[in-house]
């Protein structure tokens, strides 16, 4: 039987001029934020706060990420390179961003925003939490554009051949799993808002979003490649071994949602 697999050879830069180019991964990480301050703003409406409110947290949440992931990749992954080579952390049009340092990221200049506004930091995760989701799911498709962190071989009919970064055997296009299942938690995520909006415990979405979304990446992680040399000898790669801190928190937040008011 022959098997038609996906030959994928996309160019990640859509135009360039002037020494510049504009790249699918930075088209598609702006559009995680341009339409989570869309939804955000629906959601501020919904619960009668000002739109001052939501550009401050816009501030915040930009900062944290960027600064989070950038982070988050030159010390999980590559701790060496980056100690001898302090200032090309900020070379970040390099690529290298970490989803788990962005999430630390997050969770810190939303502390900082929930002290500094008076809102209670547990509200503002659970309304922050569903665009991150959708954010998620934007990101891994710029991972795709890029031809970057596919996975293992695979002979199934949708694998696809990464062209670009040399590969000539099909590889699980990891990309698009975790993509769709980001997509999914969203939805999720969101009509449980909608639905149960002045019912909800603080911390019960976040905690759903924690379970589900690192869940999700524990499992993929199992059919990625290797990002970095050490995880060969590791039993878990990186990414697993970061996403079990998460989704421990989130069994004790769901537990505790629902034992009192937090």
């Amino acid at each position: 039987m022959i098997l038609n697999y996906v030959n994928w050879n996309v160019d990640p830069e859509i135009v360039g001029f002037w020494g510049l180019s504009i790249r699918y991964y930075g088209v598609l990480f702006a559009a995680s934020f341009f339409f989570g301050y869309l939804i955000m703003q629906k959601i501020f409406k919904k619960e009668g706060l000002g739109i001052e409110l939501l550009d401050k947290l816009t501030i915040y949440m930009v900062i944290g990420t960027v600064l989070g992931a950038r982070l988050g990749h030159c010390l999980f992954y590559q701790p060496e390179y980056y100690l001898r080579n302090p200032w090309e952390i900020l070379f970040i049009w390099h690529g290298g961003l970490a989803s788990h340092g962005a999430a630390i990221g997050i969770l810190l200049s939303l502390y900082f925003f929930a002290r500094k506004n008076k809102k209670p930091y547990l509200w503002i995760l659970d309304r922050i939490v569903i665009v991150v989701a959708l954010a998620g799911f934007f990101i891994r498709m710029g991972n795709l554009m890029n031809s970057e962190i596919y996975g293992i071989e695979t002979n199934l009919p949708w694998g696809f051949i990464f062209i670009r970064d040399g590969q000539i055997i099909p590889k699980h296009p990891t990309q698009i799993y975790e993509a769709l299942c980001y997509l999914v938690i969203f939805i999720v995520l969101y009509l449980i808002y909608l639905k149960k909006t002045t019912t909800l415990k603080n911390g019960f979405i976040f905690s759903l979003f924690l379970i589900s979304l690192f869940t999700v990446r524990f499992f993929i992680e199992f059919i990625k490649e290797v990002q970095v040399d050490f995880e060969s000898s590791m039993s878990l790669n990186m990414g697993q071994w970061l996403s079990i801190p998460f989704v421990l928190i989130g069994v004790f937040l769901l537990i505790n949602s629902q034992l009192k008011k937090i």
